[in-house]
């Protein structure tokens, strides 16, 4: 979080929850509301400058957002962004940032209620995939100059029936509105928030051969044991591995490859 208050954020992820499990229809429309308030607040920089001004009493802040959102969006909509205003930032900055993850955080839920969380990982980080192979698509969707309808064609284009509509709408709002991160970036926010919301770690494992059922279940569980917390694999395969595999979690490269310990025995051969 770009020097967000992790208090302050803490705060707000236990009031997205706090009035018990949503429905994926309710927690869609949470998102999407956030994403609007998101929108505005980026838009009217007096605005957001006014609601993060530690001078100003807490409970004015609120009031102003509350007024400004009340019939317009949903009670806990507005309930979220006039806590959020309330609290106190570092910057004027980090409060839009923190509501931006709120957002993040309801779509997350919304694929939890359908069971759609795997699915949701798996369409994220295939699509970062893609995205990171062909750079004429790349540029495209990051072009400020192409409109932004045609953007959504092309995404449309691409993922319609390939991912489901949760994560269809969270990369088109990060590639409609990458807040100044490169579209990588933005796609590792959303697969990150969507692993913590059941405190999954991703591992990135390469393999020459496309890995089945039975070996996944096993590498996930193995994984699992040893960090102590659930894994999800997403798998690419890459022909350049050389028998065996590379697993990465985080800053953390698991080499098992042939290619790996052929350099270990000629790292001690020369030693």
């Amino acid at each position: 979080m770009r020097g967000t208050s992790r208090a302050s954020f803490a705060d707000l992820t236990e009031r997205l929850t706090a009035e018990g499990p949503m429905t994926a229809a309710t927690a869609t429309r949470l998102g999407d509301e956030l994403f609007a308030v998101v929108g505005l607040l980026d838009a009217e920089h007096g605005l957001r400058r006014a609601l993060s001004d530690p001078g100003k009493p807490a409970a004015e802040k609120g009031a102003v957002l509350g007024a400004l959102l009340h019939e317009k969006v949903t009670q806990r909509t507005e309930a979220l962004v006039a806590a959020a205003a309330e609290s106190r930032w570092a910057s004027p900055g980090d409060m839009v940032d923190a509501i931006e993850q709120l957002a993040i955080e309801a779509m997350v839920l919304a694929a939890d209620a359908d069971n759609g969380l795997d699915e949701l990982e798996d369409g994220l980080f295939r699509f970062g995939r893609v995205v990171a192979g062909q750079p004429d698509l790349r540029a495209a969707l990051t072009d400020t100059s192409l409109p932004a309808d045609r953007k959504q064609d092309l995404l449309r284009t691409l993922l319609d029936g390939k991912v489901t509509s949760v994560t269809l709408r969270l990369i088109s709002q990060m590639v409609m509105h990458p807040r100044g991160r490169t579209l990588t970036a933005a796609l590792d926010l959303c697969a990150g928030i969507a692993a913590k919301r059941r405190e999954q770690l991703i591992a990135v494992v390469r393999s020459a051969v496309e890995l089945s059922t039975v070996q996944r279940r096993r590498l996930a569980e193995a994984l699992a044991a040893s960090y102590g917390h659930p894994v999800h694999l997403n798998v690419v395969i890459d022909p350049s591995v050389v028998g065996g595999i590379s697993v990465q979690i985080g800053d953390e490269l698991i080499d098992g490859t042939a290619a790996s310990r052929l350099a270990a025995v000629r790292r001690k051969l020369a030693g």
